[in-house]
C-alpha cells in the first residue's frame, strides 16, 4: 500500500472534475518508455509460526533497520517508528499486519525485475536471523495459522485510520489487512484508447489468472474449503471499492468513467499536514460539492484525489500506472510468470483482443459467479457452458506467449522463458493450493511444510 509521502499544502483547491481526468491522462507514456514493475508481499512468522511482532530482536523494526544497514535503502519513519526502507527506485514497506512488501523499480526487462527480487529475498533472509530462532517467511496468499486478532497492527499512521474506517465494511476486511499477501504487475499505457483496451481485456481474464496462481487453501490450521481463500477475502472486504469494475467492459470506458467511479467511493481517510483525518462518511464527490469536511474547512486538491486512489482496491486499478492485483503471492520462479503473462497479454494489441475474446460473451452476473467458483475451486472453476478455468488458462498462456514474441520485436527482450513455470503448472492441471495441501497432509499437517 502507498506510503503517502506527498503533501497537500501546496496544491490549489480543485475547481473541476476535468483536473482529475488530466491527472490520470498525465500517466500516458510512449511505447518506447513502457516498463514493468513487480510488487510482492510475504508473510512473516516466528519460529513457532505466530505473526512477527513489530518490536523485539527479530521483530519487524529490527528487520527494517538491518535492511537499511545492508544497503537496501534509507530508513523512513513515522512518529519515530521505522515503517519503510526507501531506495532510489524501489521501496520496502509494511502492510497492516507486518507483511513485508517489495515495490520493485520499473524496468524494461523482466530479467532485471527477477534479479532485483532475488537480491531482496537474499537480503531479507540474511536480516531475519538464524534458522530456528529468527523470522520465517511464507510465500503464500493467506497466513495459514491463527486468526486476525493474533496479529499486531503496524505503527503506521495510515493504518490507524484504515483500521477504524475499513475494518467494519465487510466480514473479512480485517483479514484482508492483516492476513493476506499478493504479487502484482504494474504496466504502462500510451493513450486513452490503449488504456480502455487494456482495462477491458484485463477485467475479462483477471479471474483466470487468479485461478492459475491460487495459493491460499488453509485458514487457522484447517482446510478452508477454498483453494484461493485470499480471493474470497477480497470478495468480502468492501464491494464499493474492491473486485471487478463493470464499466471497464462496457463501451465508452476511459479516464472520465474511472474518475466518476472513484469520486463516488466513500473516503477512507483524508491526509492533511502529515495526519490522517476521518472522511466523515462522505464520498470524494460530496466533499468537492461541500468544499469542506465535517468539522474542518478543508477543500480537496489533486493530491487528496491521488491519495484517495490508493484506497481503492479493484483487481484492475488505474493510478499513474496500470495495476493488475488479483493474484496470490507465490514463490520464485513462478512469481515471475505473473508479470510475464500480463505483459504478453496487454503489451500487444492482437494479444489483448484474443484475451478479451475468451470471455467476451459472458454476462456480468456470469463473471461474478465465475469469481466465486475460482475462490473455491481455482483451476476447476467452471464458466458459462462448463468451460473450466484450466482450459481458459492454457489458452491464455498460449496468447501471452504470442504477445511476448511480438513485444520482443519492440523491446529487444524476449521474456517468454518466464512463462515456463506457469506453463508447467497448467500442463499438470493443479494450482499450488492443491500441491500445498497434499504436501501438508503427507507431513502430518506439520506447519513447516507450508513455509
Amino acid at each position: 500500500m502507498s506510503l503517502d509521502l506527498g503533501g497537500t499544502a501546496a496544491q490549489a483547491p480543485l475547481e473541476s472534475i476535468d483536473e482529475l481526468v488530466a491527472y490520470l491522462r498525465a500517466g500516458e507514456k510512449p511505447v518506447a518508455d513502457w516498463r514493468v514493475g513487480v510488487e510482492h508481499e510475504k508473510i512473516g512468522l516466528t519460529p513457532d509460526f505466530k505473526p512477527i511482532p513489530y518490536a523485539g530482536e527479530h521483530g519487524i523494526r529490527a528487520l527494517l533497520e538491518k535492511l537499511a544497514a545492508a544497503g537496501a535503502g534509507k530508513l523512513h519513519s513515522e512518529d519515530g517508528n521505522p515503517i519503510a526502507v526507501l531506495g532510489d527506485n524501489a521501496s520496502i514497506t509494511l502492510e497492516p499486519g507486518g507483511q513485508l512488501e517489495l515495490s520493485g523499480a520499473p524496468v524494461r526487462s523482466l530479467k532485471d525485475a527477477a534479479a532485483e527480487i532475488e537480491r531482496h529475498l537474499a537480503q531479507v533472509q540474511a536480516a531475519s536471523g538464524a534458522p530456528g530462532s529468527g523470522a520465517r517467511w511464507a510465500m503464500i496468499g493467506y497466513r495459514p495459522f491463527g486468526i486476525p486478532q493474533d496479529g499486531q497492527w503496524m505503527p503506521k499512521l495510515r493504518y490507524n485510520e484504515m483500521h477504524r474506517s475499513l475494518g467494519d465494511k465487510g466480514r473479512l476486511a480485517k483479514d484482508m489487512m492483516l492476513m493476506t499477501a499478493t504479487v502484482q504487475a504494474n504496466l504502462d499505457w500510451s493513450d486513452e484508447q490503449d488504456l480502455a483496451e487494456k482495462s477491458r481485456a484485463a477485467t475479462g481474464v483477471s479471474p483466470i489468472v487468479t485461478a492459475l496462481f491460487a495459493n491460499s487453501p488453509i485458514v487457522d490450521g484447517q482446510e478452508s474449503g477454498y483453494l484461493d481463500y485470499r480471493y474470497q477475502v477480497w470478495r468480502e472486504t468492501d464491494p464499493s471499492r474492491c473486485g471487478l469494475m463493470e464499466a471497464m467492459v462496457l463501451p465508452g470506458f476511459g479516464y472520465r468513467a474511472y474518475v466518476d467511479w472513484a469520486l463516488d467511493v466513500p473516503l477512507l481517510f483524508v491526509r492533511h499536514q502529515g495526519r490522517y483525518l476521518s472522511g466523515g462518511g462522505l464520498s470524494f464527490r460530496e466533499w468537492m460539492k461541500r468544499g469542506e469536511l465535517p468539522g474542518l474547512a478543508l477543500r480537496p486538491t489533486v493530491d487528496h484525489f491521488a491519495n484517495h486512489l490508493t484506497t481503492l482496491f479493484p483487481e484492475v486499478r488505474i493510478k499513474r500506472v496500470f495495476e493488475l492485483r488479483g493474484a496470490d503471492v507465490v514463490p520464485m520462479p513462478l512469481m515471475m510468470s505473473l508479470p510475464a503473462i500480463w505483459m504478453g497479454l496487454l503489451y500487444d494489441r492482437d494479444a489483448r483482443a484474443a484475451a478479451w475474446a475468451l470471455t467476451e460473451r459472458w454476462s456480468w452476473s456470469e463473471r461474478l459467479a465465475f469469481q466465486e467458483q475460482v475462490a473455491r475451486r481455482a483451476l476447476q472453476a467452471q464458466g458459462p457452458g462448463g468451460v473450466t478455468a484450466l482450459t481458459l488458462a492454457r489458452e491464455l498462456l498460449a496468447i501471452a506467449g504470442r504477445g511476448l514474441a511480438s513485444w520482443a520485436r519492440v523491446s529487444g527482450s524476449d521474456e517468454r522463458g518466464f512463462l515456463a513455470p506457469a506453463q508447467e503448472l497448467a500442463v499438470g492441471g493443479y494450482p499450488l493450493s492443491e500441491k500445498l495441501l497434499s504436501k501438508w497432509k503427507l507431513a502430518n499437517r506439520d506447519p513447516a511444510a507450508l513455509i
